[in-house]
């Protein structure tokens, strides 16, 4: 891939659906960040430095593969650590794992637990990826290790992150957003001078998003992170780079163009760690991670076609009229809704008992099963479904209600999804670890990615109380 110089404008209307006060949150985050962030110790005159960077859909396999060439992940690997996996979280997507990543706890408690979620008053989709609707502050639950960070007085910076947009914690910030006017509107001001002086193509964004030109967006996000590290000196700064996920999404794993955008990402670490290296000797660690794996997708199991046979919903014109049940897709997860208020109870046992033997169907969850795998129930967050469905290795939801198969015949183009079980092999994210406080040459087996955030933590000199994560004291100095 190669970067363009030509590109049609974006164009991504937003919404503004019914949500819960956003001072709620807040209150709640205040509060809980008041017993969470501890000092550990006082921090030294150079104070130390941790970057958290994920390669999005980065599979823990990829580390093993000999056609996967990655110098830089494998040099961080020997000099410091490395993991055989990490498990993600339920649904493996980006915005619940990115956030559980700097919270330590799982979906169900931060309350980030889908790129986008149904809305039970209003029926529509409410998108949190891409251009969101809310704030930070109006989506995550708890404090996150930037909160804490800040807390105690260290700067923060956050390129790129996820359900991040306008927190206040975060010292020097972009959005992880599609269109120029949102990007700017949620920038710290003063990086956008200085990104204008530096040539970096901030105003570009919307091209890059609209041709998916993801090299671009990956090589322009480091050159924010790594002037942001040489001019700031954040203590705590977090990166998002996508471009492996956006290709897997196309062809799936393994393929010849997802080889070259590892290698492509794995240069973009090296562009990261040569910087604190040079600017930073013996006091920067660095955090290489993904959200989450990827599934090879041939297949697709479509929930509302289902329900549309068994009468808990209508098609009138090619539209779903009416519906007692609606299923809402996130990929290798479904959403189940009873929007039939009245018969829940009853709806929720007939429409388990209706999807437990379809093929394609690996998990159908019901609410007494959401607290072992990490989520709220519908009480406790009206967003959360009723039902959740996880796909099997090759299959992936849809929300089509118009066809007559329930399950989509075998295709022969292969292309990729997550948000399947964080159990399946290939769901399995990436961890590696190098620098200051790091002991070189650990090798670690399974880990959770609700460690990451409580080991961070330590390496800045702080504890995050509250968390379902531990700190891996096996890898530090």
């Amino acid at each position: 891939m190669t970067l363009s110089t030509t590109f049609p404008m974006y164009n991504n209307s937003l919404r503004t659906p019914h949500f819960r006060s956003a001072f709620v949150f807040s209150l709640l985050a205040v509060l809980a960040l008041d017993t969470v962030a501890v000092r550990a110790a006082s921090l030294p005159a150079q104070a130390p430095m941790v970057v958290i960077l994920t390669v999005d859909g980065l599979a823990a396999h990829y580390f093993r593969d000999p056609k996967a060439n990655m110098p830089t992940l494998h040099k961080l690997a020997e000099n410091g650590a490395v993991a055989d996996g990490m498990k993600a979280s339920l649904p493996t997507l980006t915005w619940p794992n990115h956030t559980t990543l700097v919270t330590g706890v799982s979906p169900g408690k931060h309350g980030v637990f889908g790129n986008n979620y149904w809305d039970r008053n209003t029926e529509k989709n409410v998108d949190l990826l891409a251009d969101p609707v809310f704030n930070k502050d109006e989506i995550v639950k708890v404090p996150t290790i930037y909160d804490v960070a800040h807390a105690a007085g260290l700067k923060t910076a956050g390129i790129n992150w996820p359900a991040s947009r306008g927190a206040k914690t975060l010292d020097w910030a972009t959005p992880d957003v599609h269109t120029d006017a949102v990007f700017q509107q949620y920038t710290t001001p003063e990086l956008l001078k200085e990104f204008k002086a530096l040539d970096i193509p901030y105003e570009q964004l919307h091209h890059f998003c609209e041709t998916s030109d993801y090299h671009a967006r990956d090589h322009m996000n480091t050159r924010m992170l790594i002037h942001v590290l040489k001019a700031h000196q954040p203590n705590l700064a977090l990166l998002h780079l996508m471009d492996v996920d956006h290709v897997e999404h196309g062809t799936g794993q393994r393929t010849p163009e997802v080889y070259e955008s590892v290698t492509f990402d794995d240069e973009r670490v090296k562009e990261i760690w040569d910087a604190l290296e040079k600017e930073f000797p013996g006091r920067a660690t660095l955090i290489v991670t993904s959200d989450h794996g990827f599934i090879d997708v041939r297949q697709t199991v479509q929930p509302n076609v289902k329900l549309r046979q068994a009468g808990l919903l209508n098609v009138d014109k090619g539209k779903i009229s009416d519906r007692r049940v609606f299923a809402f897709a996130q990929g290798g997860s479904c959403f189940i809704y009873i929007v039939d208020k009245t018969n829940r109870v009853a709806l929720t046992k007939r429409v388990a008992a209706l999807f437990k033997n379809v093929e394609g169907i690996d998990q159908v969850l019901q609410p007494r099963d959401y607290k072992t795998n990490g989520l709220a129930i519908p009480q406790q967050d009206p967003r959360m479904a009723d039902l959740v469905l996880t796909a099997k290795d090759g299959f992936s939801f849809s929300n089509n209600a118009t066809d007559d198969l329930v399950v989509t015949a075998a295709t022969g183009k292969t292309t990729g999804a997550h948000g399947h079980s964080p159990l399946l092999p290939d769901m399995s994210a990436t961890f590696i670890a190098c620098g200051r406080g790091i002991k070189k040459g650990v090798h670690l087996g399974q880990i959770d990615n609700r460690d990451v955030a409580p080991t961070a933590a330590a390496l800045l000199g702080l504890k995050m109380k509250n968390v379902e994560g531990r700190v891996l004291k096996e890898i530090l100095k």
